[in-house]
């Protein structure tokens, strides 16, 4: 009989243990009790405009920067709500003066998951708690879930097309949290 029980046991085991270490490695339960901050500064220009001097039609210094030389420029901002992690902070969208586009987070706050990403929505805030909408678009993979960090925005593309920006966890199909991005004013 002992050794009856020993026969289903040891497979019993054998199987939990593989079905523990999958449900482990797809739902990383440790990141609910873990925090990764991050703290970039706002880039101002791209490496490719750095140490280029302002020259005007002739060929000579300027003395007036041009629109494009005056440095970063707010483009839009909102605050972020929760969905299914309690998520706060800023979003806010900004020019470079070389033209490129980052999105940048301030101040957030929210839960690390197992496979989080940074979109730009076309749907609003509260939309985006049933799915990203058609035409969104992923920055990348969220740096750490406490702090301020910049995401490059792909070139060409529209920022007045976006409504929100999304914290979304890849692997459940869920958004954290979202803000409405709103004209800045000024």
């Amino acid at each position: 009989m002992s050794r009856l029980s020993r026969r289903t046991v040891v497979p019993a085991l054998l199987v939990l243990v593989i079905v523990a270490g999958i449900g482990l490695s797809f739902f990383q339960p440790w990141k609910a009790f873990t925090d990764t901050t991050v703290n970039e500064a706002l880039p101002t220009a791209s490496q490719s405009m750095a140490g280029q001097e302002m020259k005007g039609k002739n060929g000579m210094k300027s003395g007036e920067p041009s629109a494009k030389d005056m440095g970063p420029r707010e483009v839009a901002e909102g605050n972020f709500v929760s969905h299914e992690h309690g998520t706060s902070g800023m979003a806010r969208t900004v020019r470079l003066a070389d033209g490129g586009q980052v999105l940048r987070l301030e101040d957030l706050k929210t839960s690390e998951g197992p496979d989080v990403r940074v979109y730009l929505s076309p749907r609003g805030a509260d939309a985006v708690k049933a799915g990203l909408g058609d035409g969104a678009v992923q920055l990348g993979k969220l740096k750490g879930n406490r702090g301020n960090q910049n995401y490059s925005v792909p070139a060409g593309t529209d920022l007045s097309k976006f409504r929100s920006a999304v914290i979304w966890c890849e692997r459940f199909s869920v958004s954290f949290g979202a803000a409405d991005l709103a004209p800045a004013k000024g």
